[in-house]
C-alpha cells in the first residue's frame, strides 16, 4: 500500500466516523421526539366508554 492510498483509507474511515458521530444522535433524538409525542397523545385521548361486550365488535 503505499503512502497516497493510506492516506485517502485514513480520511475516508474520519469522514465515516464524521458521519456516524452525526447520525446516531440524530436518529436517537428524533426516536425519543416521536416517542415523547405519542406518550402526550395517549395521555390526551378520551378513555374509550366501557361495553358490555369487551370482545365484541359492535
Amino acid at each position: 500500500m503505499s503512502y497516497r492510498e493510506y492516506v485517502i483509507a485514513a480520511y475516508a474511515v474520519f469522514a465515516a466516523m464524521l458521519l456516524w458521530d452525526w447520525l446516531v444522535p440524530t436518529l436517537q433524538i428524533r426516536a425519543a421526539l416521536r416517542a415523547a409525542t405519542r406518550r402526550l397523545a395517549r395521555r390526551q385521548a378520551p378513555a374509550a366508554p366501557p361495553s358490555d361486550h369487551p370482545l365484541s365488535r359492535e
